[in-house]
């Protein structure tokens, strides 16, 4: 999507300004795993306007394979604005655009089958059927070729229907091999309580790996029938939109790597520490040598 933010906090009945940038869970995550050094491919549509060919025009600048389908909707927006408290408020116009109109025969059956990981989200399903067939062709090709399929829970109220999208999102968390859910996203496939029981919970659905982000308090993780704890790095939050997506490319890009889950759950955390301290959705993704700078001795590097 096309992504407006203001240049200050408040109210936009008084005129303020806004920048345009490109945002979406599933291209935050290919360009946060391209720059800690993986391989990733982006697959969807995008419309014949400016804000298509801003979001092409990132996207391979990040080095993103892309499979990009020009559809004649107009590329989707968000618009994302600041109140007070520090309070986020995130509106979608997606209502027939581009994105929207996705479907099975956009797919690259030859990138998902090769793939060491299919990573898909919450959000597609949400946008109408074509997306979520979409969503469950790719789980086929991914499982007919022995990959690893990676689920985002990502859901988005103003989208679709509570019960309607646990109903689907149990579905495919029971294909996925990684569940990656929020706190109060994982009450969607299983009841409330402590983050390691409702871990549990999910991975009897299917998956062998499922991790609960906790934002600010870190991260559990059930891999494998194993607990794992992350605390989360202490930083000063700029912009908490896109920390999510920013972890999930760390954990996915040590994957990648072979790492154990405890490297791939740190990386994680310091990726999604990083991307607060920068104002979008992704543009502070940090790279290899960025997560070097944690450990560095002095807050200037000379």
């Amino acid at each position: 999507m096309g992504l407006l933010t203001p240049a200050a906090a408040g109210p936009l009945h008084h005129g303020a300004g806004l920048r345009l940038s490109i945002a979406g869970a599933e291209s935050n995550v290919a360009i946060g795993v391209r720059r800690l050094g993986g391989a990733a491919t982006w697959i969807g549509r995008v419309g014949p306007d400016d804000i298509g060919d801003l979001i092409l025009r990132e996207l391979r600048a990040e080095d993103v394979t892309l499979h990009a389908i020009r559809d004649p909707a107009p590329t989707g927006l968000m618009l994302k604005t600041a109140r007070a408290a520090g309070v986020t408020r995130v509106s979608y116009y997606r209502t027939g655009s581009a994105g929207s109109r996705l479907c099975p025969a956009d797919l690259d059956e030859s990138a998902i089958a090769g793939a060491g990981v299919l990573h898909v989200t919450g959000i597609t399903p949400a946008l109408g059927t074509g997306p979520a067939a979409a969503v469950r062709s790719a789980i086929e090709i991914a499982r007919i070729n022995k990959g690893i399929v990676s689920l985002d829970i990502n859901y988005r109220s103003a989208l679709w229907d509570r019960s309607l999208a646990a109903t689907t999102l149990r579905d495919l968390a029971a294909d996925a091999d990684i569940v990656f859910a929020g706190e109060q996203e994982a009450e969607l496939l299983a009841e409330a309580g402590e983050p390691a029981a409702v871990a549990r919970q999910i991975a009897v659905l299917g998956p062998a790996q499922v991790v609960i982000k906790r934002g600010h308090r870190g991260c559990v993780a059930w891999v494998d029938g194993v607990v794992h704890e992350q605390r989360a790095i202490p930083v000063r939050a700029v912009d908490p939109v896109g920390a999510g997506d920013a972890f999930v490319a760390g954990y996915l890009a040590e994957l990648l790597a072979g790492q154990p889950a405890e490297v791939r759950l740190a990386t994680a955390t310091a990726a999604g520490a990083f991307t607060v301290t920068v104002s979008g959705d992704w543009e502070g993704l940090p790279t290899r040598p960025d997560l070097d700078l944690l450990d560095a001795p002095d807050d200037v590097i000379r």
